[in-house]
């Protein structure tokens, strides 16, 4: 199989392409900067579609990006750095004599108002009330083919939690002043914690970029890209600092966070969803990770 990953020398797609390679796979990256293996994006656009049997698009500015403050600009960054690359292999499909047989993109769970209560899965309803669940709904969006194409082309959204792994993501800000003995929950600590493992987290994706089975849907497969632990901020910082045998005593207040990351953006941590992914594990999805030990103990190598 082909594989044309958007973002792909990005955190995810580095492991994503490690693991599609592994299984015998050709796999192409768009990225900024050209290279072997590679294609930018100016060349997608001005080019077309490279021949290929899957594509997903991981492209995205980093939301916690602790080098940037949070303002109009990075938000206009935020939107434009994924719902226009989004855009670009959506049009460059739709225009393609042979298109994909599976198009997936991978948003996230911000869609999922913040409750401690609430549950939600694939088929749960929601509505934007903030900037980031606003974001999600106008990136998928702009992921959407026209009715023609999808006669052909499998569409899959993959909505990820926070994404833990040793080589980037949250892990790579956390992991420091939890060794130091710093770590500590985050505000009051009862907030879910939706989250998955990288390496399940590219399981999700290979599988869903195999051909369909049947005909596919005109609209996309939506799956929870989460694991199926429910998890609280206090039991992840509990079990990091037991895998790592070090003290969590340094809770992070609230008004903190929000000076610190601007309160728009604070919400990630500070708030959460207990999302769970129905759908993921009837497709037949096996985690490796299913929980926070087996997950951190690989991430710290302990």
């Amino acid at each position: 199989m082909r594989v044309l990953i958007g973002g792909g020398s990005g955190f995810v797609g580095r492991e994503l392409t490690r693991l599609l390679r592994h299984k015998g796979h050709e796999v192409t990256v768009i990225s900024r900067q050209p290279g072997p293996g590679k294609i930018t994006w100016a060349e997608l656009e001005s080019h077309g579609l490279p021949p290929c049997d899957g594509a997903v698009n991981l492209a995205g500015e980093n939301l916690m990006n602790p080098l940037r403050w949070w303002n109009e600009s990075y938000k206009k960054d935020l939107f434009s750095s994924r719902i226009d690359t989004t855009k670009s292999m959506a049009q460059a499909i739709a225009a393609s004599s042979s298109p994909p047989h599976s198009w997936v993109l991978v948003s996230g769970v911000a869609c999922y108002k913040p409750s401690l209560t609430a549950e939600y899965t694939e088929d749960s309803e929601w509505t934007p009330f903030d900037v980031l669940s606003q974001l999600v709904k106008e990136w998928e969006a702009s992921a959407l083919l026209p009715e023609g194409v999808t006669k052909n082309t499998k569409q899959v959204v993959i909505r990820s939690g926070a994404v833990l792994g040793r080589d980037g993501g949250a892990m790579k800000q956390m992991l420091l002043p939890f060794w130091l003995g710093l770590g500590g929950t985050l505000g009051s600590g009862a907030q879910p914690f939706p989250w998955i493992h990288v390496s399940d987290l590219a399981g999700i994706i290979a599988k869903s970029l195999e051909p369909p089975a049947a005909p596919p849907p005109p609209s996309p497969q939506v799956l929870n890209g989460v694991a199926p632990a429910l998890s609280t901020n206090l039991e992840f910082t509990k079990e990091l600092g037991r895998v790592l045998r070090r003290p969590t005593v340094l809770p992070v207040p609230g008004f903190v966070m929000n000076a610190v990351m601007g309160s728009e953006r604070a919400v990630v941590l500070l708030q959460g969803q207990k999302v769970v992914p129905k759908r993921t594990q009837e497709a037949g999805f096996v985690y490796t990770y299913p929980d926070l030990t087996s997950a951190l103990k690989e991430i710290v190598g302990s």
